[in-house]
């Protein structure tokens, strides 16, 4: 392999990489966000304990609608992204509507995101003190209002490191989704090895762009993590209960406001 090869690649083909590096973010920044907005409803709704009163009805569509998302977190936890890719990209070309390229991106790496965000999700939920849960239901607040306003934002916070670690994964991962024909940094680097004939140079530049990517942005979620770590409160053991009275009475506040 030769390094002034490489230099000379960047040099010549730049603009190809740097048109690869915004399709890679944008895909991947858009499907972690949409992942994790799919992931907080579906891990909620997972998340929610009926209680022992609920009609038989209640808990007979409680019961379907988990069994459903069981099935859906299954499925795309399952199989790989480029199998999904392909399929969910020619299935709705073919049969629906010929959609745009990008949107049939950021729409697999979304659900396929959102399958892992949900058991992250569920995860920070439980480990979320059970008696901010029990100070919230003794204030009256139901379980939805006690979920919204109390254990979510308190979950995620748990799960941010979780979190973050999937936004590094989908910029590594969105190479996949070259089998669809995205220019993301992948497609742009296969474009310029097949021109270059320089497979070895050009796939070592690929890898470094991809390394720098993930590297800063993991620079960048520490940072926020130790941010959102350093904003919350320590309090003594014995001091549990009355925070979570506190916690509870202002989203119940904030509920009936």
């Amino acid at each position: 392999m030769s390094f002034q090869k490489c230099f000379e690649i960047i040099l010549k083909y730049y603009p190809s990489f740097l048109l690869g590096i915004r399709t890679t973010l944008i895909v991947a920044l858009s499907g972690t966000l949409i992942g994790l907005i799919i992931g907080l409803f579906v891990g909620g709704i997972r998340a929610i304990k009926l209680d022992k009163t609920a009609s038989g009805l209640n808990k007979t569509l409680k019961a379907i609608i988990d069994a459903i998302l069981k099935v859906y977190i299954e499925v795309f936890r399952g199989t790989p992204m480029m199998v999904q890719a392909v399929f969910i990209y020619y299935l709705v070309y073919t049969n629906i509507v010929h959609w745009n390229k990008m949107v049939a991106a950021i729409f697999v790496i979304s659900i396929n995101t959102g399958a892992y965000m949900a058991e992250i999700v569920r995860s920070g939920i439980q480990a979320v003190d059970p008696g901010q849960n029990e100070a919230a239901r003794s204030l009256g607040m139901s379980s939805m209002q006690t979920m919204m306003n109390i254990v979510l934002p308190q979950a995620i916070k748990n799960a941010f490191p979780a979190i973050g670690n999937e936004l590094i994964v989908n910029i590594k991962d969105s190479s996949v989704l070259m089998i669809i024909s995205i220019t993301e940094l992948m497609f742009q680097s296969n474009s310029i090895a097949g021109t270059t004939y320089r497979f070895t140079e050009t796939y070592f530049v690929t890898a470094m762009i991809y390394l720098s990517l993930t590297t800063i942005s993991s620079i960048i979620l520490n940072a926020i993590e130790k941010k959102l770590n350093h904003t919350r409160t320590s309090l003594p053991q014995s001091d549990t209960n009355a925070h979570s009275m506190t916690i509870a009475q202002k989203g119940a506040d904030y509920a009936d406001n």
